[in-house]
């Protein structure tokens, strides 16, 4: 028996340097800035979906727990309260064992990141059909049109004739303010 662990600690010796020498080869991952801003904002999404519906699917299943208990000790008798979900536990409750509490951190886990999967999945359907409606628009160039608003703006000399080649009388002064729109 001590030969044994001699020769795997020998073994171990030997082994665990070269994993770290291949451990150490440069690997590189290119993506564009904008494939990894998507990856990491998805990524911070489901973690704050997950932690954040952990206490709520938590408390469910600790009452989904407390009944399933009642309903296999007791049939769910009323007399008998012992196993009842909290807020209807008698004063001598018993207590959930370690199994069963690990049970109970295991499903409300395993249920927040199904929750956190399923708003994924709606997330990302909604961003293709986001982008394919996008693309579904035709192509068109944009033409923006700025008129000043009630004769006001930088065009104001521009819009009024010239009173020596127009021959027509000045405009208003300036400092006049101009009248009131209709």
């Amino acid at each position: 028996m001590a030969a044994r662990k001699k020769l795997t600690a020998l073994a171990l010796l030997f082994v665990l340097p070269a994993a770290g020498l291949l451990a150490q080869a440069e690997t590189t991952i290119e993506l564009e800035a904008g494939t990894w801003m998507r990856v990491m904002w998805n990524t911070r999404r489901f973690e704050i979906v997950t932690f954040g519906s952990f206490p709520f699917t938590m408390f469910f299943s600790t009452i989904g727990m407390d009944l399933f208990r009642w309903q296999r000790a007791t049939g769910m008798d009323w007399s008998q309260r012992q196993y009842a979900p909290w807020p209807i536990k008698s004063a001598g409750a018993v207590r959930m064992t370690n199994r069963e509490q690990g049970a109970t951190i295991a499903i409300a886990a395993g249920l927040s990141v199904g929750i956190a999967l399923a708003d994924y999945f709606v997330v990302q359907s909604r961003r293709r059909r986001a982008i394919r409606a996008a693309d579904a628009l035709p192509g068109a160039t944009i033409v923006i049109t700025r008129t000043p608003l009630h004769g006001e703006g930088e065009d104001d000399a521009a819009d009024e004739p010239d009173p020596e080649s127009a021959g027509a009388a000045p405009g208003p002064p300036l400092d006049e303010d101009p009248p009131p729109p209709p």
